[in-house]
C-alpha cells in the first residue's frame, strides 16, 4: 500500500507546487523508493486539450492518449516514470463520471451531492495503482480557499482519516513576501494560509516556504510555532538559476528528510544523487553556445512551449553547450524577407501549433533553413509547414495548404497536401473520425509507432529502425504527394507500420532537415536527452563553428 503526499498551495499561485512535487519524487527515487505523480486539477474543463495555449500553456500528452496538464512534464522529466491517463483528473472529469452514473441509474435513485458522491469519485481516483509503488504524491491545483477546488479538499480530509495512521502527510507551499521599506519579511500570509487549510479539517505536516530573501532562523522558528509544525519541517525554497538545480537545493534545506520523519521512516536510506549532480555539472560547465530560432505563434507564453525549451536544454547538456533558445513570432515573416531575423542563428525550430494564423511566415522559415543549409526541425504543424514549402517552392503546386486553414476561412483556396485525418489504426482496430466531431478527445493521441528507412538520417540518429513517439493532432500529410515530392529530393523517411501516414521527412543534400509528425519533445529527460534534440544541438554546434 502507498504512502500519500498531499501537496497543496496557498496565498498566491503560481509557485512551484508542480517543480516541488517533481524535486521532491526525484529525491525519493534517489533514496531507493518508487514514486508516481498526479495532478487534481479543481477547474472544469474536462482536460487541457481544447484550452488556448495563452490560458493554459501547453498541453501534455501520455502514451496512453491523455491530454493533461504541462506539470505531469514536470513529473516525467524529473523522475523518468511515464505518465498515465490516470495521473490527471479535473473537476470537469470528476463531474462528468458522476452525472453518467446518475444517467445510468448507478446511484439506485439517490440524490446525487458533493458529499458523498463527488468525494467519493475523487478518493476512487486517487486509489488507482496505490499497490504498485511506495509513494504516491499527489498534486491539488490552485491555491487553498479556492471554491472549486472545496470537493477535492473534502475528499483528501476523508481519504487521510480512512487509511491507516501515518499513511499520509499534507506538504503546502507558501509565499514569504519581503516588504523592503521594513526590511522584513512577512509571515502572516503563511499563517492565514494554514488557518485556512485548518479550517476545513486539514494540517500541514510540512510547510514549504518560498522566498526570494533568505528565512533566518528566528523566521522559521516562528512559523513552526504559529503554524503547528516541527521547526526542521519548515523548508526554505529559494529562486534557482535553473529549475534542474531543484532535487539538489531541496535536499540541501532538508525536504526529503523531513517528509520521510513526517512517516516516521527511520533510519532512511541515504541518497544517491550522482543523476543530479552530472546533470548539473553539465548545465555549469558548458563548453559553448549556439543559438536556435523558435518560430511560433504562441512565442508570448513561453509556458506554450514549456517541453521543447526542456529538450533543447537537454540538447544542449547531451553535448556540454548552452542552447540560448530566442522565442520569435512567426507573423513577422509574413511579407517580409526573414533573413534580417534569421541572420546569425546556428538552427531553427518550427513547432506545433493550429489555425492558419503565423504559418506563412513558418513555411517562409523553412525554406530560408533549406535554402541556407540551416538545421531545421519541424515538430507536427513545423513538418506540415516544410512539406507545403517543398510543394510550392520545389514541386511546382503553387497553391498547396493544408485542408485545416480551408476549413478555417469556410471556403477553398489551397490545394490540401495537408489533409483532414478521417481514420487512422490504433491497436488492432480503426479510429474513425468526422470533421464535425467534439473537438476535446478526438486527435490523434498518444504513443504510435513509425518504421524509419535503414539508410536514412533519423535512422542513423535513433540508432534504430523502429521507435514509438506520442502524437497530438487531426491533420496529415497527404501520401498521395509523395512521388512528386521525393522527385525533388524530400525523402519520406519515417512511415507508420502500414504504410499510409507520413511520420518523418528529410531533405536529401542537406545537412539536418528532419521534420517529424509527432512530439520528441515530450519524451526527453536532462538525464536522457531526447536523440533528436541532441542530434539537432549536435549540428547546431556545427554551424557555430563554420561561423
Amino acid at each position: 500500500m502507498a504512502r500519500y503526499v498531499f501537496i497543496t498551495g496557498g496565498v498566491v499561485s503560481s509557485l512551484g507546487k508542480g517543480l516541488a512535487s517533481a524535486a521532491l519524487g526525484a529525491l525519493l527515487q534517489a533514496r531507493g523508493f518508487t514514486v508516481r505523480l498526479r495532478k487534481l486539477d479543481p477547474y472544469l474543463n474536462v482536460d487541457p486539450g481544447t484550452m488556448s495555449p495563452f490560458e493554459h500553456g501547453e498541453v501534455f500528452v501520455t502514451d496512453d492518449g491523455a491530454e493533461t496538464d504541462l506539470d505531469l512534464g514536470h513529473y516525467e522529466r524529473f523522475t523518468g516514470v511515464p505518465a498515465r491517463k490516470t495521473d490527471s483528473i479535473s473537476s470537469g472529469r470528476i463531474y462528468s463520471n458522476v452525472l453518467e452514473k446518475e444517467r445510468r441509474g448507478d446511484y439506485l435513485g439517490k440524490t446525487i451531492q458533493v458529499v458523498p458522491h463527488v468525494t467519493n469519485e475523487i478518493k476512487d481516483f486517487l486509489r488507482i495503482g496505490d499497490d504498485e509503488v511506495d509513494f504516491m504524491l499527489c498534486e491539488i491545483g490552485g491555491t487553498v480557499g479556492d471554491i472549486e477546488g472545496l470537493p477535492f479538499f473534502e475528499a483528501i480530509r476523508q481519504f487521510i482519516h480512512e487509511r491507516p495512521r501515518g499513511q499520509c502527510i499534507l506538504m503546502h507551499l507558501t509565499l514569504l513576501p519581503y516588504l523592503a521599506a521594513s526590511g522584513e519579511l512577512k509571515t502572516k500570509p503563511t499563517q492565514h494560509s494554514v488557518k485556512e487549510l485548518q479550517s476545513i479539517g486539514l494540517a500541514p505536516d510540512v510547510l514549504v516556504c518560498r522566498s526570494e530573501h533568505p528565512i533566518p532562523a528566528k523566521e522559521r522558528a516562528k512559523i513552526a510555532l504559529f503554524c503547528n509544525v516541527r521547526p526542521d519541517a519548515v523548508i526554505p525554497a529559494y529562486d534557482l538559476k535553473t529549475i534542474y538545480e531543484a532535487p539538489l537545493a531541496y535536499h540541501r534545506e532538508g525536504l526529503d528528510q523531513a517528509v520521510l520523519d513526517a512517516f516516521g521512516i527511520t533510519p532512511a536510506p541515504r541518497p544517491n544523487l550522482s543523476r543530479w549532480e552530472d546533470v548539473m555539472d553539465r548545465l555549469t560547465h558548458a563548453e559553448g553556445q549556439v543559438r536556435v530560432a523558435i518560430v511560433g505563434k504562441y512565442t508570448q507564453l513561453e509556458d506554450a512551449y514549456k517541453s521543447i525549451a526542456e529538450a533543447l536544454t537537454h540538447g544542449g547538456m547531451a553535448n556540454r553547450v548552452r542552447v540560448k533558445a530566442e522565442w520569435i513570432d512567426a507573423e513577422l515573416f509574413e511579407k517580409g524577407d526573414p533573413t534580417e531575423v534569421l541572420e546569425g542563428f546556428h538552427a531553427i525550430l518550427v513547432p506545433g501549433g493550429f489555425g492558419e494564423r503565423g504559418t506563412e511566415g513558418k513555411i517562409r522559415a523553412a525554406a530560408w533553413a533549406r535554402e541556407r543549409k540551416i538545421p531545421y526541425l519541424g515538430i507536427c504543424l513545423g513538418m506540415q509547414m516544410a512539406v507545403i514549402e517543398a510543394a510550392r517552392n520545389l514541386a511546382g503546386i503553387q497553391n498547396a495548404g493544408s485542408e485545416e486553414f480551408d476549413h478555417e476561412r469556410g471556403n477553398k483556396k489551397f490545394e490540401p497536401v495537408v489533409y483532414h485525418l478521417k481514420e487512422w489504426v490504433q491497436g488492432n482496430h480503426v479510429v474513425e473520425r468526422k470533421l464535425g466531431d467534439d473537438k476535446g478527445g478526438t486527435m490523434r493521441l498518444g504513443a504510435y509507432n513509425a518504421a524509419l528507412d535503414p539508410e536514412s538520417l533519423v535512422a542513423r540518429v535513433y540508432g534504430a529502425t523502429q521507435i514509438e513517439e506520442r502524437h497530438r493532432h487531426r491533420y496529415e500529410v497527404d501520401i498521395r504527394y509523395r512521388d512528386k515530392l521525393e522527385a525533388c529530393g524530400m525523402h519520406f523517411s519515417g512511415m507508420s507500420p502500414d504504410g499510409r501516414l507520413p511520420e518523418i521527412i528529410e531533405h536529401k543534400g542537406h545537412p539536418w532537415f528532419i521534420g517529424v509528425q509527432f512530439h520528441p519533445e515530450l519524451k526527453s529527460k536532462p538525464f536522457k536527452p531526447h536523440p533528436l534534440f541532441a542530434d539537432f544541438v549536435r549540428a547546431a554546434v556545427e554551424v557555430s563553428r563554420l561561423v
